[in-house]
């Protein structure tokens, strides 16, 4: 049915997904950033409720296999490419964190395919000098300053380590351990992206949690005015994952940008 959420999996040169559908009408690629989408996240009903969600596992995330070597954004990159000639016709694209630096790459990969973009707290780009650090450097951080720095009601919002079952926290050490491959060096952008974001042409809109102690309102501010015509918005009361903390103004955002 569309309101429920299904996995299946699919395969793309050779390498099985995991991918989570949800709702009709109009394809929307997800791409997630630390964590792979919740099946049942309100975010993902909302959205369901006015298109179809298609939200794949990257490699080495969730129920998705990583192939041996398979261990840049290079590969993730072309990867995707792959999956969007899958997809008829032109699809909306959503990234998030660092699916955010994933999506704004393949936007300028496959400009035909792409016809609007919505990055949400998104990595991807240096903004300030060498010396300063522009994302929060998540593996190096005390767990505790990570998760304040992520939510902003971590109590409410954060993840109960404690309280999970052994499967799923191995899932989680094994989602950070395929997220430091891809993202370690350099941390979490590419040095020329910057460069090339005005080269963008679908329509865009950043959408920013106005407490995100990852990568702060102001990275996001830098980055929309790179992407030429790109709207940006801030959500109050979240943090780095906006469409977890308020899943109902992100869903209001999102829905009326890809509805114009």
């Amino acid at each position: 049915m569309p309101n429920e959420t299904k996995t299946d999996r699919i395969t793309i040169h050779g390498i099985e997904l995991e991918v989570r559908r949800r709702g009709a009408g109009s394809p929307v690629l997800w791409l997630h950033g630390f964590q792979p989408a919740r099946p049942d996240a309100r975010w993902l009903d909302l959205l369901g409720r006015r298109m179809e969600v298609i939200a794949p596992s990257h490699p080495g995330f969730g129920g998705s296999a990583r192939p041996k070597d398979f261990e840049s954004v290079y590969d993730l990159l072309h990867l995707y490419v792959a999956l969007l000639e899958t997809l008829s016709g032109q699809v909306s694209l959503i990234g998030s964190s660092f699916g955010g630096w994933l999506a704004a790459e393949l936007a300028l990969r496959a400009p035909g395919r792409v016809d609007k973009l919505v990055l949400v707290d998104s990595l991807g780009i240096k903004v300030s000098d060498r010396e300063t650090p522009d994302i929060l450097d998540v593996f190096n951080t005390h767990p505790a300053k990570v998760r304040q720095a992520m939510w902003h009601d971590p109590d409410r919002n954060g993840p109960d380590y404690d309280a999970m079952e052994d499967a799923e926290l191995v899932s989680i050490h094994r989602n950070w351990e395929s997220l430091s491959l891809y993202g370690w060096h350099p941390f979490m952008h590419h040095p020329r992206l910057a460069y090339w974001l005005p080269a963008i042409k679908a329509k865009t809109l950043v959408l920013w949690g106005e407490n995100d102690g990852i990568v702060k309102p102001s990275y996001g501010e830098a980055m929309a005015k790179l992407i030429p015509g790109a709207q940006f918005a801030a959500i109050a009361a979240a943090g780095h994952h906006p469409e977890i903390e308020q899943p109902d103004a992100f869903a209001d955002h999102v829905v009326g940008f890809l509805a114009r």
